[in-house]
């Protein structure tokens, strides 16, 4: 099935290996949780870069894209644990798209996915995306999706100012495996971009997802 989502997060950032080891343990102990445990989250999904920039990638499903804009959201942005205090003044090259989910297609999750950034996007590239967007005809591909970053919510939480990228797009590749999903990043999507350009693109393993079912 289709993410079972309209909205999404996508944050990615480095981190100085220095603080690796706290970074990630903050991540899995405590971050994801309390994101998911907020009203209207879905799920959440770590990724390590298998080769792609920046090296750590998160998703975070929500039911609807309000949720994202919503009080119990903007009040947990605004009361951070002192330990996301910390880890959050760390973060390196930080990218952060409050999106919508226009499109996806596809069923379940996979271990490896592809991610495609485009800048200069238009409504009517949509449609054309669309028609590159079927799974079944590409083995080891189980997803594609497309988010469409709302440039008034996407901001860097450590330059907040930088709203270069805030109205990017970006294609996610779910798959079974690295290959698979590589082979469709981004070259498969390059005849229908016309205007739109290829900002990066690259691969990224699964570490952890957590649903609110879990918690």
């Amino acid at each position: 099935m289709p993410i079972p989502a309209k909205g999404m997060l996508l944050t990615s950032m480095d981190v100085d290996p220095a603080h690796e080891l706290d970074f990630n343990r903050w991540y899995d102990r405590e971050h994801l949780a309390e994101r998911v445990a907020i009203p209207g989250f879905v799920e959440a999904r770590r990724y390590m870069a298998h080769d792609a920039a920046p090296r750590y990638l998160s998703l975070y499903s929500t039911k609807t894209f309000e949720v994202l804009d919503s009080p119990a959201y903007r009040a947990a942005l605004a009361n951070q644990t002192p330990w996301s205090k910390a880890n959050i003044a760390r973060f390196q090259n930080m990218i952060r798209s409050v999106a919508r989910i226009t499109i996806s297609r596809g069923r379940g999750r996979g271990a490896a996915l592809g991610l495609v950034r485009l800048r200069g996007a238009t409504t009517d590239l949509r449609d054309r995306l669309a028609s590159r967007f079927d799974p079944e005809l590409h083995d080891g591909v189980i997803g594609i999706s497309l988010l469409e970053g709302d440039p008034s919510l996407s901001r860097s939480l450590t330059n907040p100012a930088d709203d270069s990228g805030a109205s990017d797009w970006f294609i996610l590749i779910e798959g079974t495996s690295i290959d698979a999903v590589a082979s469709l990043t981004p070259s498969h999507f390059s005849g229908v971009l016309n205007d739109a350009t290829v900002v990066s693109s690259g691969t990224y393993r699964l570490m952890f997802d957590l649903a609110a079912a879990d918690l």
